[in-house]
């Protein structure tokens, strides 16, 4: 929409951009303005009830990475459940980059988790590396407390894709899961159930973790496979 568009131009930093497109090398250089997080979560906030975001929400593919994440703040602001999942399953064929994937957040889906479930199941199994990367993500942020099931360990174990977005996503799942739920999560690690860098991956994450005790990283560091050839 001209009208968003033209109000993300004026918030563009050259130099920021070659930066962000430096951490997200994903999208190509042109598709960046440079316009910073806080400027894109304010102006999602300033737009809440505004005529033009349902317009601008209909409007796929965007052209900018900073549409994406607009777009992506924007659901994460809808606070029907029901809406929120349509428009995130609208929007996830188009999202091409971690930043995006990691931030779109429904506050919605927090308090209607079992509902949500059979999605970020679906978004799992999809295929699509960034969905399957925001369904693990997903995972981790709502189900590693009160409604943890340990099939969910052994859903992400199940994982074959040997994109790098989609393994470190599941290594961080893993390191966030030994330091919430470690009894079952420690097991996975023991049996070898991931790939190798992604075992040591979430290994490097959980030993970087205040929440896990000095004892238990000394465990893992055992646990550490060794010779692994790593992804570049």
């Amino acid at each position: 929409m001209k009208k968003i568009l033209d109000a993300l131009k004026e918030f563009s930093e050259e130099d920021f951009a070659d930066f962000t497109h430096k951490t997200i090398p994903t999208v190509e250089r042109k598709k960046f303005l440079g316009v910073r997080t806080p400027v894109l979560r304010k102006m999602a906030k300033d737009l809440r009830g505004d005529p033009v975001v349902k317009k601008f929400l209909a409007e796929l593919p965007h052209k900018y990475f900073e549409e994406n994440q607009l777009h992506g703040f924007l659901i994460s602001d809808i606070m029907d459940f029901d809406e929120a999942l349509r428009e995130t399953e609208r929007f996830l064929p188009f999202i091409d980059n971690w930043a995006t994937c990691d931030q779109t957040s429904p506050k919605a889906f927090k308090n209607h988790k079992e509902e949500l479930l059979p999605s970020v199941i679906k978004w799992i199994e999809s295929g699509r590396i960034f969905t399957i990367r925001f369904g693990i993500v997903t995972l981790m942020k709502l189900f590693l407390d009160d409604a943890f099931n340990a099939g969910f360990l052994q859903k992400v174990a199940a994982v074959q894709n040997e994109d790098y977005y989609v393994k470190m996503a599941a290594a961080w799942f893993f390191a966030e899961a030994l330091a919430k739920q470690w009894d079952s999560a420690v097991k996975i690690i023991e049996g070898r159930r991931l790939d190798a860098w992604t075992h040591n991956k979430a290994i490097q994450k959980a030993r970087e973790s205040y929440r896990i005790s000095a004892e238990q990283k000394k465990y893992l560091l055992g646990l550490k496979v060794k010779n692994e050839k790593q992804n570049k």
